[in-house]
């Protein structure tokens, strides 16, 4: 039998978020948490939407690709401030 994609839940801290979706996906995803809790142990959709979801965003190339350069141009952008701060204060003298 395949396994599931979705492995055994990391514990994490948490943050409450409310969505609406359409009944058939809430269907699914009920469907989903009755054969994972059947294969990992009780867990219901609710909680494994946000572990869904991570899963979703880290298997996506083109998220990742832009994540790393958004991550790049801001650690750019803070070398240059910090740099052109320095540049602006010039040299500190103890007198």
């Amino acid at each position: 039998m395949t396994s599931l994609k979705l492995g055994p839940l990391p514990k994490h801290g948490t943050v409450r978020v409310t969505v609406s979706m359409p009944e058939p996906l809430k269907e699914e995803l009920d469907l989903y948490a009755a054969e994972y809790s059947r294969v990992h142990g009780e867990a219901g959709a609710a909680t494994l939407i946000p572990h869904m979801l991570e899963a979703f965003l880290r298997s996506d190339r083109g998220w990742r690709s832009r994540k790393v350069a958004a991550q790049a141009r801001s650690r750019s952008t803070e070398t240059s401030v910090r740099s052109n701060s320095a540049k602006s204060h010039g040299p500190q003298s103890d007198q």
